[in-house]
């Protein structure tokens, strides 16, 4: 065989295995977030690029950024919108675009797990989406629970007249001050990385969050009770780029949307097992669990509610609070 003839051939072959490749991995979509490896949100963004990479051939895979590796929440949402980044895990910080989004972390709008996938699933969840999709041009493919916020203290809390001025750390968001605030605390602001030492000098008497935070930021070592007030109850979630949707085939949707169903389910599992987990370890490190008068709770802190939420929401707040 002549030269020439040999170098068409070896370059036909290559340009055929470019096309192979190309076939086999159309498309990679980066997905960055703020959680730990450790987090049932990292391992259900994990679960979501497996099986999109199964549904779709190989066609398409997911890059997963953990711990703000990516950019951090508002900088990852800022890309989205101008394409320079494909997904994130994100929730109410969307609310600077659609109002509605701040539904998904309401003072005691949702009164189980139950009710709020019920809200989450139901016609206000869709509202939700959609004014988000169409405000913030970024589309919301599933959600994962959040755990419910809880109060810690060096003593029992079971009704609001308990608090009797005590001092509270909450973050500096003006809903949370009041609502504390109209309970009878005395609600002081402060970065999340001085809350332990706070505690441990008596800056402050306690502190609210989810047993994952109380657990991983050791406030155990500080704290003697977890009061259940479960004051929040919220989702967050998982999504899309609407630039980075409008260029995938209907197809290629359809398999995003069964991934994204099936990492949902997934993070579903991981978070009732985290929960169960979580509560036995803080009481084998010490502390102690206690019951709470919630609708005490609720009744006291629903005006301050009313008055922090945007007049957009609001009815649909009272409603909730009237189921």
């Amino acid at each position: 065989m002549k030269p020439f003839a040999k170098t068409l051939l070896a370059g036909l072959a290559g340009a055929l295995v470019l096309a192979g490749s190309a076939v086999a991995q159309e498309r990679t979509l980066q997905l960055g977030h703020l959680a730990n490896e450790e987090n049932s949100w990292h391992k259900a963004s994990l679960k979501f690029g497996e099986e999109l990479e199964k549904l779709t051939d190989g066609r398409i895979t997911v890059e997963v950024y953990p711990n703000e590796s990516l950019g951090k929440e508002m900088d990852l949402i800022n890309g989205m919108q101008l394409g320079t980044a494909d997904m994130t895990i994100t929730g109410e910080s969307l609310q600077n675009w659609a109002p509605m989004a701040a539904l998904l972390a309401v003072p005691y709008a949702y009164k189980s797990l139950e009710h709020m996938d019920e809200v989450a699933s139901g016609e206000i969840g869709d509202q939700i989406e959609q004014q988000i999709i169409e405000r913030a041009q970024i589309r919301p493919i599933a959600y994962f629970a959040r755990g419910p916020r809880n109060l810690t203290s060096n003593r029992p809390i079971t009704s609001p007249d308990e608090l009797d001025g005590m001092k509270l750390r909450v973050p500096n968001v003006p809903l949370f001050v009041d609502f504390w605030d109209a309970l009878g605390a005395s609600p002081t602001p402060m970065a999340f990385s001085e809350v332990f030492t706070s505690l441990q000098n008596g800056t402050i008497d306690g502190q609210e969050n989810p047993l994952a935070l109380i657990h991983s930021a050791n406030f155990n070592e500080v704290q003697s009770h977890v009061n259940l007030t479960e004051h929040v109850r919220s989702w967050i979630y998982l999504t899309i780029s609407e630039m980075t949707w409008n260029e995938l085939s209907d197809e290629d949707k359809e398999a995003v949307m069964e991934a994204a169903r099936r990492a949902q389910d997934y993070e579903r599992e991981l978070f009732l097992q985290d929960e169960e987990r979580l509560a036995n370890t803080l009481q084998e490190a010490g502390m102690t669990f206690v019951e709470v008068d919630q609708e005490a709770f609720a009744e006291q802190g629903q005006d301050a509610v009313l008055k922090n939420v945007n007049e957009e929401i609001r009815p649909v707040v009272e409603d909730l609070f009237n189921q």
